[in-house]
């Protein structure tokens, strides 16, 4: 009989020890898939952000300061550069104009939005000048509406008001993504099918879908099936 316990008991041991065995190499198992999952989105985002970066131009607007005063003359300053390149712009190059195109004209026309946002500034009874930069930049993650931009260097068209140490603003200028109020909550169709127009379906998939989406995707769609 006493063998006949400890060879039970010795038993529950070894069921209760592989049990645990199997839980730690399951654990083990999950997280490397896991880490191997998130490794995998960082790299397509990664490369989308890439792709992204060759074919947009985004619009760059530093205030003077921090104050209610110079806060408010940089969205004056947004509104009215916003205003002259849409009517400008759209006289010279028409309705569709590339991303190229785009920048071109934009660093064509750089003392002449200079002259609209100081003439703004004036407007609004201050005395400190601009000045207009194309420029390659860092941007963090963004949010425009319903459309996400991952954080990366990106081509931008940066107007730098007087000291220029205030909070900014930004928005893309191709494909035409730019509000004019502050609550950026809807991307309109057209900017949508410029975004389409330059990504493939995987990736605008990746910067229109909500994140559980994207999460999904990646476990249950082609991006599981990836080597």
């Amino acid at each position: 009989m006493h063998m006949g316990r400890e060879y039970y008991y010795g038993s529950k041991i070894r069921q209760v020890v592989c049990l645990i065995f199997g839980i730690f190499v399951a654990a083990l198992l999950t997280g490397s898939c896991v880490e191997r999952g998130i490794e995998r989105v960082e790299a397509k985002m990664e490369h989308t952000q890439k792709t992204l970066a060759k074919e947009v131009l985004r619009f760059h607007v530093l205030a003077n300061s921090d104050s209610e005063e110079d806060q408010a003359v940089k969205m004056k300053v947004r509104d009215a550069v916003l205003v002259y390149m849409e009517e400008s712009m759209g006289q010279e190059l028409g309705d569709e104009p590339d991303a190229e195109e785009t920048k071109e004209w934009v660093r064509s026309h750089l003392h002449e939005l200079e002259d609209v946002a100081d003439q703004t500034v004036a407007d609004e009874g201050y005395s400190y000048q601009s000045r207009a930069e194309v420029e390659v930049s860092y941007f963090p993650d963004k949010q425009y509406g319903d459309v996400f931009f991952p954080q990366g260097e990106y081509e931008a068209l940066k107007i730098r008001l007087g000291d220029a140490r205030g909070h900014n603003w930004w928005c893309v200028l191709y494909p035409s993504l730019c509000f004019t109020d502050t609550a950026c909550t809807v991307v309109s169709d057209e900017g949508k099918q410029g975004l389409k127009e330059v990504l493939t379906a995987e990736e605008y998939e990746m910067v229109t879908a909500t994140s559980d989406f994207k999460i999904k995707w990646f476990f249950f769609g082609d991006g599981a099936k990836e080597e």
